[in-house]
């Protein structure tokens, strides 16, 4: 039997998730810092990397979670993403 896309991602991603979980959240909250700070800090190229790479983490998450969110769980959720993904637009896009 085939697994679903779903499936596969979430087998995929459990080794990732499990290492995820032992790192104490203060790091894992630190590297978020970290990456958003340079976001903004850094020049054009390099914080619209560093977002897209905060977009990647954000998305990941949310298609591993999407089953087990309510619905203002979910939109805000997709609110965080679309605001990630619009400042890495622009961050990305020439002027």
């Amino acid at each position: 039997m085939a697994l679903t896309f779903r499936s596969r991602i979430e087998h995929a991603s459990a080794p990732w998730v499990e290492r995820l979980n032992a790192v104490p959240r203060a790091v894992s909250l630190a590297v978020l810092i970290a990456l958003l700070a340079v976001g903004v800090l850094a020049p054009s190229p390099w914080s619209g990397v560093a977002f897209a790479v905060v977009a990647a983490f954000v998305a990941w998450l949310l298609f591993l979670t999407w089953q087990r969110l309510t619905l203002p769980e979910r939109l805000l959720r997709v609110a965080v993403l679309t605001l990630v993904l619009a400042v890495t637009v622009v961050e990305l896009a020439p002027s």
